[in-house]
């Protein structure tokens, strides 16, 4: 119940966010230069071919009125007409989005993997991790922008290993069912496409994969400190229990709701860097999309990829708090307690094997 509660509360503190972003985009729209009208029509219209397609598109209506439009023709998937490919914004960010998807979720990927090397690594104090950190480090501190074109003059230009631009060097390579050409080679049973799109990932995945890899790795590490000095960790190692076991089975648990939340927020945040990436690469996304509307002033366009990145990182936050709330029993008992449900109280303890156990018992 407690969990349905939360879930609900969730939904509805989402839906209050992204209302609060519809507002903020159709008041920029407001007080922007661009008169949709005449980009529509172009410089050679008529006025009173103006006046009309302004009652068309309702524009001629006070604010209050064009707002609750606006949010109508959002609930029907309406992001409006794009000024400079003169389609529907929605078809453009349909069309798109899967390659920005692929690219920022293999990234995150490779932003947890190093991220949790990083932090079990040097929170264990184990023989090399200093060299570790200081290598993801150094990568962290450039630019994504930097650390792209370098990768493209060095893996590229030099060595000729990975490929430059584009998502694909295949021609006729499957795009269905799901649009990932990752997954689609496995599904369509060419795994040479997969093993081709892979390639042409590797490049800017790490681009924007190390910097959250660190933060992640940061937070992830500084917790496992708090958690190594607890006492039952001290009572584990009393009764033998290995240095690697206590650090995965004891401490990395109670230690990975500050590093769920730093992944909630860098995923939300590589998405900012996906813009520079995307263009950098030619990679055929979301971003570039974005960066090839900025100089044409496609408004729609603009807003309709922010409408849909600020509802992806909503939505990536809400699931990091239900993963919070699964992994951490304390958010659970804290959760419980605030829901009107009668908390169970936990403790463990460890038998003279060094087995750990978990005893819970309700509260009167």
């Amino acid at each position: 119940m407690y969990l349905l509660k939360f879930i609900a509360k969730r939904i509805v503190a989402s839906v209050g966010i992204i209302l609060g972003l519809t507002a903020v985009l159709f008041f920029l729209a407001a007080i922007s230069h661009n008169d949709p009208v005449h980009a529509m029509l172009g410089a050679g219209a008529t006025p009173s071919a103006i006046a009309a397609e302004r009652h068309k598109l309702g524009l001629d209506n006070p604010a209050i009125v064009q707002y609750f439009d606006y949010l109508k023709n959002l609930l029907h998937g309406n992001l409006g007409m794009s000024y400079r490919t003169r389609r529907p914004v929605a078809s453009d960010i349909a069309t798109y989005l899967p390659a920005t998807l692929e690219l920022a979720g293999f990234a995150l990927v490779i932003a947890v993997v190093l991220g949790l090397i990083l932090g079990l690594a040097s929170g264990g104090s184990y023989r090399g991790s200093g060299v570790l950190r200081s290598f993801l480090i150094t990568g962290a501190s450039i630019p994504q922008f930097l650390l792209a074109i370098g990768g493209l003059l060095f893996l590229y230009g030099k060595l000729n290993l990975l490929p430059a631009t584009g998502r694909i060097g295949i021609s006729n390579a499957p795009t269905g069912p799901t649009g990932f050409y990752t997954i689609d080679g496995i599904l369509n049973g060419d795994f040479g496409v997969t093993l081709d799109a892979f390639k042409y990932l590797l490049m800017p995945a790490i681009s924007i994969s190390l910097g959250p890899a660190v933060s992640i790795g940061r937070v992830l590490r500084g917790s496992l400190i708090s958690t190594l000095g607890s006492d039952y960790i001290k009572t584990a190692r009393s009764k033998g229990i290995g240095g690697f076991r206590i650090l995965v089975r004891h401490a990395l648990r109670n230690s990975l709701g500050p590093a769920l939340s730093m992944t909630g927020l860098q995923a939300g945040l590589m998405f900012s860097g996906v813009v520079v990436i995307e263009d950098i690469f030619a990679w055929p996304g979301i971003g570039y999309y974005t960066a090839q509307s900025i100089p044409s002033g496609d408004f729609p366009a603009i807003a309709g990829v922010t409408l849909v990145l600020g509802v992806g990182y909503v939505i990536i936050n809400s699931l990091v708090d239900l993963a919070q709330l699964l992994a951490d029993p304390r958010l659970r008992r804290l959760e419980m307690s605030t829901s009107g449900v009668s908390p169970k109280r936990s403790y463990g303890k460890t038998d003279l094997n060094g087995s750990s156990q978990t005893v819970v018992q309700l509260e009167p």
